[in-house]
């Protein structure tokens, strides 16, 4: 078995490289940190190039002979290739799927979706796809200036979600027109004087829903679009929620 110690390998510095949306797609890999996530990945069959385990990991699991190909390494270089503060010391580098020719032609529409409009933050986007897995939605839409699906801090958020529901990078423009043309409603998370009481909406087994900028809201190009606009009623002096737990609220609100 391959062991590598030293930060200056040119393995490691590849890898390290994985944390960039361009490093990622220039090695064709992207990185799951902690054995939770690779688990998920090798139950959803998802394509794992390269095993990376530190001395102490290694122990722990004898029998790693399904992997193709495994390598250990130290725990100065589990620490430099991780984005967490305290990694466990397991990667996988798995293949970064093709992107389609047309990333709508495959979608499950007979659920909701959850669109992400322009949403920054690695840790809510993960949440919201952790929350409409639980919620019972077909897949999360990622849009223009949403944080990549394969971004590591996004990775362990989704906490194994990802494998569970369709993600897809696209014009949330188009979705929105695709989903229209099926007859299903798009909501709107936008609060003002025309928004409506979520509670007050039936929504119907397949529908859309837009989550926008964690400090600006949804884009007004999509705001225009939507069937209707909703808010969530809130008791105490608080503004505004976050938009993780907002989204939340209304999954689970909607899809009941």
């Amino acid at each position: 078995m391959e062991k590598i110690n030293s930060l200056q390998n040119a393995h490691v510095k590849a890898w390290k490289k994985l944390q960039t949306k361009k490093g990622r797609h220039q090695q064709g890999l992207y990185l799951l940190d902690g054995w939770h996530l690779v688990n998920e990945a090798v139950k959803a069959k998802v394509s794992i190039k390269t095993l990376l385990l530190t001395e102490k990991q290694l122990a722990t699991k004898p029998d790693l002979t399904h992997f193709p190909d495994v390598i250990e390494i130290s725990e100065e270089v589990a620490s430099h290739i991780s984005a967490t503060v305290t990694p466990q010391g397991v990667f996988a580098l798995a293949l970064l799927p093709k992107p389609a020719a047309d990333p709508l032609a495959q979608l499950d529409l007979s659920r909701p979706w959850l669109l992400l409009d322009n949403v920054q933050d690695p840790g809510n986007i993960g949440t919201m796809v952790r929350t409409a897995d639980a919620a019972g939605f077909a897949g999360v839409a990622f849009g223009t200036g949403t944080g990549d699906i394969h971004q590591p801090k996004v990775e362990r958020a989704m906490q194994g979600s990802q494998f569970h529901l369709q993600l897809i990078s696209t014009d949330l423009t188009a979705l929105v027109t695709k989903m229209q043309a099926q007859g299903l409603p798009i909501y709107g998370s936008e609060l003002n004087p025309q928004a409506a009481a979520y509670l007050d909406v039936a929504a119907p087994a397949s529908f859309g829903l837009i989550m926008g900028n964690e400090g600006n809201g949804m884009s007004a190009a999509l705001l225009a679009q939507t069937t209707k606009n909703l808010y969530i009623p809130i008791k105490g002096r608080a503004e505004s929620l976050n938009v993780a737990i907002a989204a939340g609220i209304l999954m689970f609100g909607l899809n009941r």
